[in-house]
C-alpha cells in the first residue's frame, strides 16, 4: 500500500461497535468490491468496498468478513476471508496478504482462505437464527450493476431460505457518521495533499492553460503525496463551463478574463478529502466576480459556525438558504418584493444555488449520514454554498471540510487559500 500501515484498534474498535448492534444469535458478513472489467482483458483499478475496510482495513480483491458474536467457538466470532496466494500468483500480480499479515493489519485472529469459506461458514451460519446482509441504501446510489455483496444475498437465500435476515446497512450508516480521531487523522492528512495542490496550482493558472492541464497537475501532486489518486472525478471548469454544477469534460482552455472553478480531493489510506476553489485565471478577480466571489464567502463563513451539535440538515439548509437570499439581492439577481412572496417549496435562490450546502464526508466523498439525525460531534462534513449566473458565465463555488465537535467547528482545510486578496498575492508571486 502507498500509505503507513493504520492503527488495527480502528478495525477492533469499529467492528466491536458493531456488534454490538447486531441481535443476538446473529451473523454478519461483509464482501469486498469486485475487480471491474473494461473490454478485452482489461479492468479498471482495484477499489475497496468501504464497509468491509472501515471494519477490516483489509485492501484487497476477494476478501469477505464474518461477524458472529455469539458463535460458539471464541475463533469464529470474527473471522476473515482472503484470497489464497502462491508464486504464479505472485508473479502475475504481485504480493498478496499473508493469513499473518492480514491478521496484523485488521485485527482479526481467524484468517482462511475463500477455499474454505463454505465449509466454515455452514457450519456457523447454523449456529444462528439471523444473517444480516450488506446492501447500498445509499439515496444517490444507482444499482445498475451486480456486486459481490449482492450475489452472495442471493447464493444465502437459496441455500438458506428459513433463516431471518436483517440489513446490515442502517446500522453502517449510523456507526460510519461519527468519526473516530484515527479517522479524522486520515481525513486530515487527505485534506493537506488537497491544500498542497491548491498552492501549486496557483502558480501554474494562466490564460491559455487547459483544463486538462490543471488536471494533470492535481493528478502528479497527488501521487507524490501516497495518494492514490484522486477520491472522485475532478472538476475543472473555467468560463461558462463553472456554471454546470458535475463538469468533469476538463478539456477547454482557460481564457483571460475568465474564473476556473476547481472541485477536487485526494484520496488517502482510502478516505476522502474534498475541496473547490474558484481562481481567476489571470490572477485579477473583476469587479463583478469579486462581488459574487466574496458573497459565496460570506455565506460559507455563517453556514460553517451553523455546523454544531443539535442543529438538523433542514434547519441549517433554511437559514442558508435565506443568507443566500440576502446575497443574492444584493447583487440585483433577485428582487426583495418577489423574495417575499415566494412559495416556500420553490425559493427563488434555487435559480443560482441549486445545491445542497454539505454532505457527510469519509470514506466515501458522499458519506453515508442519515438526513434526518441531528449533527454530532465527530461528524465531518462539507460546506459548499455557490452562486451560478449562467447569463454572465460566473460560477463560484468555495468548499471546506468541517468537524463537527462540542465546541466551535474545527475546519479541517483552514489552512488551504480561500481569500481572494491571498488567492491574487499567490498567482501574482
Amino acid at each position: 500500500m502507498r500509505y503507513p500501515p493504520i492503527d488495527p484498534r480502528l478495525f477492533i474498535e469499529n467492528r466491536r461497535k458493531l456488534a454490538g448492534q447486531l441481535k443476538p444469535h446473529s451473523i454478519a458478513v461483509f464482501n469486498s468490491s469486485d475487480v471491474m472489467p473494461r473490454s478485452a482483458d482489461g479492468v479498471h483499478p482495484f477499489i475497496q468496498q468501504t464497509d468491509l475496510f472501515y471494519l477490516a482495513g483489509v485492501d484487497q480483491e476477494e476478501s469477505t468478513l464474518i461477524i458472529f458474536p455469539d458463535a460458539r467457538e471464541e475463533k469464529h466470532r470474527e473471522v476473515l476471508y482472503l484470497r489464497e496466494t502462491n508464486e504464479q500468483l505472485a508473479l502475475w500480480e504481485g504480493k498478496k496478504y499473508t493469513k499473518e499479515e492480514a491478521a496484523a493489519v485488521s485485527g482479526v485472529k481467524t484468517v482462511y482462505w475463500n477455499a474454505e469459506f463454505n465449509a466454515v461458514f455452514r457450519a456457523l451460519v447454523f449456529q444462528a437464527e439471523r444473517i444480516y446482509l450488506n446492501t447500498n441504501e445509499h439515496l444517490r446510489a444507482e444499482a445498475a450493476v451486480e456486486t459481490r455483496d449482492a450475489r452472495f444475498g442471493k447464493w444465502c437465500r437459496e441455500n438458506f431460505p428459513l433463516h431471518r435476515y436483517k440489513r446490515l446497512a442502517p446500522i453502517m450508516h449510523h456507526l460510519r457518521a461519527i468519526k473516530s480521531p484515527i479517522e479524522v487523522e486520515l481525513i486530515q492528512q487527505a485534506a493537506a495533499i488537497t491544500g498542497r495542490t491548491f498552492r501549486r496550482l496557483l502558480g501554474f493558472i494562466r490564460p491559455g492553460v487547459w483544463e486538462y492541464e490543471i488536471e494533470a497537475e492535481i493528478w502528479h501532486e497527488f501521487l507524490r503525496g501516497r495518494s492514490r489518486g484522486p477520491a472522485f472525478q475532478t472538476i475543472v471548469a473555467s468560463g461558462a463551463g463553472s456554471c454546470t454544477l458535475h463538469y468533469v469534460k476538463n478539456d477547454q482552455p482557460c481564457r483571460d478574463g475568465d474564473l476556473v472553478l476547481i472541485d477536487f480531493g485526494a484520496e488517502y489510506a482510502n478516505y476522502a478529502g474534498d475541496l473547490t476553489r474558484t481562481v481567476p485565471v489571470n490572477g485579477r478577480f473583476t469587479p463583478r466576480q469579486r462581488a459574487v466571489y466574496d458573497a459565496v464567502l460570506r455565506v460559507q463563513k455563517a453556514a460553517i459556525q451553523m455546523l454544531r451539535p443539535g442543529n438538523t440538515l433542514e434547519a441549517y439548509t433554511a437559514e442558508v438558504g435565506q443568507l443566500m437570499e440576502t446575497e443574492l439581492i444584493g447583487l440585483g439577481l433577485l428582487d426583495a418584493e418577489k423574495v417575499k412572496g415566494q412559495s416556500k417549496d420553490q425559493p427563488l435562490y434555487k435559480k443560482y444555488f441549486p445545491h445542497g450546502t454539505s454532505h457527510h464526508l469519509g470514506l466515501d466523498v458522499h458519506d453515508y449520514g442519515d438526513k434526518f439525525r441531528p449533527f454530532e460531534a465527530g461528524m465531518v462534513l462539507t460546506c459548499e454554498p455557490g452562486i451560478y449566473i449562467r447569463e454572465e458565465g460566473i460560477g463560484v463555488r468555495i468548499e471546506n471540510d468541517i468537524l463537527v465537535t462540542d465546541r466551535d467547528p474545527a475546519d479541517l482545510t483552514a489552512d488551504i487559500p480561500r481569500e481572494a486578496d491571498e488567492i491574487e498575492a499567490l498567482m501574482n508571486r
